[in-house]
């Protein structure tokens, strides 16, 4: 009778600790998609190689940090189990919740770093697209033939926030037609140098 209540309450234990295993699956199938729609750099990650990431970034939490934690929480357990009458808690119990809370958490960060990063994704993105405006307008304005004529060959270096060095390769492809830009002051200042921007910061984009 002992060993049946025994197995009984250890089994109502584990049920109440068994959510390390689910949340594992379900948090890093939602991380790679938060490291891919939403991601805490500028250049975000594929879904793949963000599953991988996540994965060993999850597994490093359940296999390294959890246990400690756990181990400490497990002591303090059996220390205060000499002094009250009640119930143990399992060690595997501490185990599962820590990993469980650890997993949860590192979702929650993981989505703030990337909503933090979002504004910056799309300040960036507009700076681009008044630099291209800017550089249209002008070269329509300004420009020669040669320069019209190749305007879709224009690449940009980013300076500084809002600051661009925009280059139109010429027909001979050694030089370009280069231009700086402020999209702050929305202005557009010839520069008298013809090296492309590959050329002068060793690539554009």
């Amino acid at each position: 009778m002992g060993s049946e209540v025994f197995w009984t309450r250890r089994l109502r234990w584990r049920m109440r600790g068994a959510l390390m295993w689910p949340l594992f699956a379900a948090l890093t199938i939602g991380d790679a998609l938060l490291l891919h729609f939403l991601p805490p750099n500028r250049t975000g990650v594929r879904i793949v190689p963000g599953l991988i990431i996540a994965s060993f970034a999850n597994l490093f939490l359940i296999g390294v940090v959890a246990p400690f934690i756990a181990r400490r929480l497990v002591a303090r357990e059996r220390r205060a189990h000499k002094v009250e009458e009640r119930e143990p808690i399992p060690p595997e119990v501490f185990l599962d919740r820590s990993a469980s809370a650890l997993l949860i958490v590192a979702t929650i960060g993981l989505a703030i770093a990337g909503a933090g990063n979002r504004p910056v994704i799309v300040s960036e993105t507009k700076a681009t697209e008044e630099n291209a405006h800017l550089v249209e307008s002008y070269v329509n304005a300004h420009g020669t033939p040669e320069v019209k004529a190749n305007l879709q060959t224009a690449n940009s270096k980013r300076l500084a926030e809002g600051y661009f060095r925009t280059c139109i390769n010429l027909n001979d492809r050694s030089k370009a037609f280069c231009m700086y830009v402020n999209t702050k002051a929305k202005t557009v200042v010839p520069d008298g140098s013809q090296r492309p921007n590959s050329v002068e910061f060793g690539g554009g984009f």
